[in-house]
């Protein structure tokens, strides 16, 4: 069950051995989500042939953003396997006992651990899976009629990231696990091309934190998690009276995450299942409106932020730092050589405004990063909704035309078909679980009964529904 690829020759065309058999599942990309599908592939009683290529040389996960002291936002069971088969000897757990820390995490009675310390477990689990290929670009997906198989074209890099070798394989299935790319506001892409002009993403952070540090002013701007982790590192590492920070956001205010127990239904399986179930224009509408649910700041983030800042009037005064919300980027230039100008706009005042920093951090956030090219053999095939996004079946499975019998099972690229759980590490077990209980047409990983105390929606209305509806409600319609 190596799922290792035919060894890629330097020739111009792709290596392309009849002899090698199929695999039953191409993985592109590796991180958690697809590292998950990895992981509790390997535990399949009898295998499954798999290979999961990742074009960088080994595994790293936000690696600009491993603040010390920065904690995941949801608890350590739900690492790459635990939730569909806690057995696993890929968990958290596992992960603790095999570097001989089992005890000193018992003690320190964590639910969230470090980022640093997710990371480095996943990267544990990456260094001993045999069906992971680092250092392989997959360039094309295409469906070849006459074998009924995918072809998957790669290039093997070397050390640097030069192309050294081609190679081909084909499978039944494919994993679409390519992740996100870092946003950058249109107002500042400019900006951020410029390696003089320090205006750097939040995704980078680390990178170029010395650089900013001796900044002489900063602003910050992006309401979410990193902006506030980042504004509180740059706050602690600044004297006291000559911070010179300031953090603008578009939203009305540095709202806290939605973080309630009932609240956190949002990300089981129900919830998933249930919003799968809404018409498109429904979870369109839906969607934008529960940014707090997942764009939201940890209470614990913004009560740190506002102990430093007040303590740093003990001695009296007030820190030079500027915390502003409702506040819209509407262009920005380079003042001289070394300087930004930033041309603000204020919601709710309709009032506008300058500002001149020495360096941007654009805590903006993720946006799916395109695979149009990737799959543009398959582009004929794939069948889209009214907005021209693939429409994406309950199985986690792109729709396509009956012509393909294989799937190509997405990764944190179904927003719109699936809700706020889709970038969740929380639900990555189970969507892993789903795709491998699908593609394996048995049920390796049974799927839970009930996820969730809410019930959403009115009995009747979900053909997904697993839970007898609760007692005394009786649907008004029959379901279809």
């Amino acid at each position: 069950m190596t799922g290792t690829p035919t060894p890629p020759h330097t020739a111009g065309t792709p290596a392309t051995p009849a002899a090698e058999p199929p695999k039953d599942l191409v993985g592109i990309g590796i991180g958690p989500f697809n590292l998950s599908l990895a992981a509790l592939a390997d535990g399949i009683p009898g295998g499954i042939e798999a290979a999961f290529y990742e074009q960088n040389p080994g595994f790293s996960w936000h690696p600009g953003l491993l603040i010390d002291g920065a904690t995941l936002q949801v608890p350590f069971l739900a690492d790459l396997v635990t939730l569909a088969q806690p057995a696993s000897p890929w968990s958290f757990l596992s992960y603790l006992r095999a570097i001989d820390r089992l005890y000193p995490f018992y003690f320190s009675e964590r639910f969230h651990i470090h980022r640093t310390e997710y990371d480095a477990y996943c990267r544990w689990v990456s260094a001993s899976l045999p069906t992971l290929h680092f250092g392989h670009q997959v360039d094309a997906v295409r469906w070849n009629h006459e074998r009924a198989l995918f072809e998957v074209d790669f290039t093997g890099l070397d050390a640097d990231g030069e192309a050294e070798a081609l190679g081909r394989t084909y499978t039944r299935n494919i994993a679409l696990g390519i992740g996100t790319a870092p946003h950058v506001p249109e107002p500042l892409k400019t900006l951020a091309d410029i390696p003089t002009v320090p205006v750097i993403h939040s995704s980078d952070y680390l990178h170029h934190r010395e650089q900013l540090l001796r900044a002489r002013h900063i602003t910050i701007i992006g309401s979410g998690q990193s902006g506030a982790e980042i504004f509180l590192d740059l706050l602690r590492a600044r004297p006291t009276g000559a911070e010179h920070l300031h953090w603008l956001t578009r939203t009305p205010g540095f709202a806290p995450m939605e973080y309630s127990k009932l609240g956190l239904e949002h990300f089981t399986p129900d919830y998933t299942h249930y919003f799968h179930q809404l018409p498109e224009h429904t979870r369109n509408d839906l969607v934008p409106r529960q940014w707090q649910l997942h764009k939201g700041i940890d209470q614990d983030t913004l009560a740190a932020i506002h102990d430093e800042l007040y303590r740093r009037t003990l001695q009296g005064g007030w820190p030079e730092a500027v915390l502003t919300p409702g506040v819209n980027v509407r262009t920005a230039g380079r003042v001289a050589t070394t300087q930004i100008e930033l041309h603000l706009e204020h919601t709710q005042q309709n009032t506008r405004s300058r500002l001149t920093t020495d360096a941007v951090v654009l805590a903006t956030g993720y946006r799916q990063r395109p695979a149009d090219r990737l799959l543009a053999g398959l582009d004929a095939y794939i069948r889209r909704d009214s907005r021209e996004r693939p429409r994406i079946d309950e199985h986690h499975r792109i729709v396509l035309d009956p012509a393909i019998s294989g799937s190509v099972y997405v990764q944190n690229a179904q927003l719109h078909t699936h809700g706020v759980g889709t970038p969740d590490l929380g639900l990555a077990a189970w969507r892993s679980a789903t795709i491998l209980n699908h593609l394996t047409g048995t049920t390796p990983y049974p799927q839970p009964s009930r996820t969730a105390f809410t019930t959403f929606g009115l009995p009747g209305q979900d053909r997904h529904a697993t839970a007898p509806p609760p007692r005394g409600l009786v649907p008004l319609v029959e379901p279809a």
